[in-house]
């Protein structure tokens, strides 16, 4: 019996020829290669939508009350740290026996700041 024109070849067939065999090999590898950047896509997508979550959430603007409670904070913190420093200025002239205010001009602090 012999097989029409237009029939494909059957699996038994494909098995035996090269060219048949090689076709099949490089649309499995295409597939997978397919599949990889398809998974990729998706992957790259879930990253591009939590950076945009993560800096739209960074740049929204403060309440006001927020702003107000961050000034306070920033007010202590600096009163803090100029108060050490205060100190600190104050204990290096008690040692050397000489004027505060010689201190802070040997240090170009001004007297203001």
């Amino acid at each position: 019996m012999q097989q029409p024109q237009d029939q494909l070849p059957s699996s038994k067939d494909s098995d035996k020829d090269p060219q048949a065999e090689q076709h099949n090999d490089k649309t499995t590898s295409l597939q997978s290669t397919i599949t990889n950047l398809e998974n990729q896509i998706v992957s790259l997508q879930t990253q591009i939508q939590e950076a945009t979550s993560k800096l739209r959430g960074a740049f929204r603007s403060p309440t006001p009350s927020q702003t107000v409670r961050d000034h306070i904070r920033l007010l202590h913190d600096y009163n803090e740290i100029r108060d050490i420093g205060q100190g600190l200025l104050g204990l290096i002239a008690e040692k050397r026996g000489v004027r505060y205010k010689d201190v802070l001009e040997e240090f170009g602090v001004d007297a203001d700041d």
